[in-house]
């Protein structure tokens, strides 16, 4: 443990997160190293972030070679990786238009700015609320804590930005009833990620399309942690068959470089014009150029049908196998693709610690539900490994 940079960090960052007693120095693929010099199986991928692992040579190679000729010229310009990355999207999605931005909760309140304009250019201007689900996660700035459906992250913020309301994740008659002449849009995640892995039923989405076709409202999905070929698909609203009318992205987009983005059919990115929504650095030549590389390597052959989805179900198997063996503290397995909770019958905080004692990285979500996004890279082995740890791991911390 290098205690002079631990107390350091202490010293000069602020305290909003709590840190393990780690300094990660060094990542290839699906491991990283601390600096006292020890290994460890990353199965966080930086919260959904590395979908190629660390330091994937192409990302590499594609940023050595864009910070050799441009890092930043600001939006007033074109910029050529911003318009190559925004096609690779725009041909591989339902959307028409891009916007770039810095980070997903950035990219939430653009989509929030624009489902309320369109609104505005479109109908009375009473129509400005946006409905959420209980349980969602959609990032910290204030329109974004907002619409997030967890009351553990407002308190000590409020007043918060007026407009939201919240109904039962994969509650369809909660939220038609919800549904008023004031409402302009729903905004959900396909799959609650920092709500704990929750799964909606098959026909939800598909449900919460035709009511917003009903009631003339946008569509408007949270896809930060869900793209990027997460589920098995590049994104997760693939797996419905719908199609929204605005996503958010963000996390996996750039391969481990903070960018973020809104996609959107032409008739609702319309309503953003020059002077109505900006960002300095967003879409900037070095995260643009991070991004199309990972785009470009997720779409080869077979990469997130083999590296995501059969590995996802291989996963899913050994987990249920898990947890027929310990029924008493496992309560349930779900997920899709590569993003995994097992949900447990006490705290998941310490099985965390004793995975990372025993050189693994898994994340805890909701107080007890054992997150897992690795890299696509993941292979079996990896995977047999750190199914036996958390065997070794519930054997040795009985109720």
């Amino acid at each position: 443990m290098d205690k002079k940079l631990i107390d350091e960090s202490k010293k000069y960052l602020m305290n909003t997160y709590n840190r393990f007693p780690v300094v990660l120095r060094k990542g290839r693929g699906m491991k990283v190293w601390s600096s006292d010099g020890k290994e460890y199986l990353d199965f966080v991928g930086g919260i959904a972030v590395n979908c190629l692992g660390h330091c994937h040579p192409r990302v590499v190679i594609a940023l050595q070679k864009q910070a050799q000729r441009l890092l930043h010229v600001s939006n007033l310009y074109h910029i050529e990786p911003q318009i190559k990355l925004a096609r690779l999207l725009v041909e591989n999605s339902f959307a028409d238009k891009a916007f770039f931005c810095n980070s997903g909760a950035e990219a939430i309140e653009g989509a929030v700015k624009l489902a309320r304009k369109y609104a505005r250019d479109h109908f009375p201007h009473s129509k400005f609320e946006i409905i959420s689900a209980h349980g969602s996660f959609h990032g910290r700035t204030f329109g974004a804590l907002s619409a997030t459906g967890q009351e553990k992250f407002k308190e000590g913020f409020e007043p918060l930005v007026p407009g939201f309301k919240h109904v039962p994740f994969n509650d369809v008659e909660a939220l038609r009833k919800t549904v008023t002449e004031h409402t302009c849009a729903i905004l959900l995640e396909p799959i609650q990620g920092e709500g704990g892995i929750r799964m909606p039923s098959p026909d939800y989405l598909k449900q919460v399309r035709e009511i917003c076709d009903e009631h003339k409202l946008l569509l408007v999905l949270d896809e930060i942690q869900t793209g990027m070929g997460r589920t098995g698909k590049l994104f997760a609203y693939e797996h419905f068959d719908i199609k929204p009318d605005i996503i958010t992205l963000a996390k996996g987009l750039g391969g481990g470089v903070a960018i973020g983005a809104v996609l959107a059919t032409d008739a609702v990115a319309s309503s953003f014009q020059p002077g109505t929504h900006a960002s300095t650095f967003g879409g900037n030549p070095l995260a643009c150029a991070a991004a199309e590389a990972t785009i470009e390597t997720l779409l080869e052959d077979g990469f997130i049908l083999n590296s995501c989805s059969f590995m996802g179900k291989y996963f899913m198997n050994k987990l249920e196998k898990l947890k027929k063996d310990f029924p008493s503290t496992i309560i349930d397995v779900r997920g899709m693709g590569l993003l995994i909770g097992l949900e447990l019958t006490r705290a998941g905080a310490p099985v965390v610690e004793a995975c990372s004692k025993r050189g693994i990285l898994i994340n805890c979500t909701s107080g007890n539900v054992l997150r897992f996004t690795p890299p696509l890279i993941v292979v079996e082995k990896e995977i047999d490994h750190l199914v036996d740890v958390l065997e070794d791991i519930f054997e040795r911390q009985p109720e």
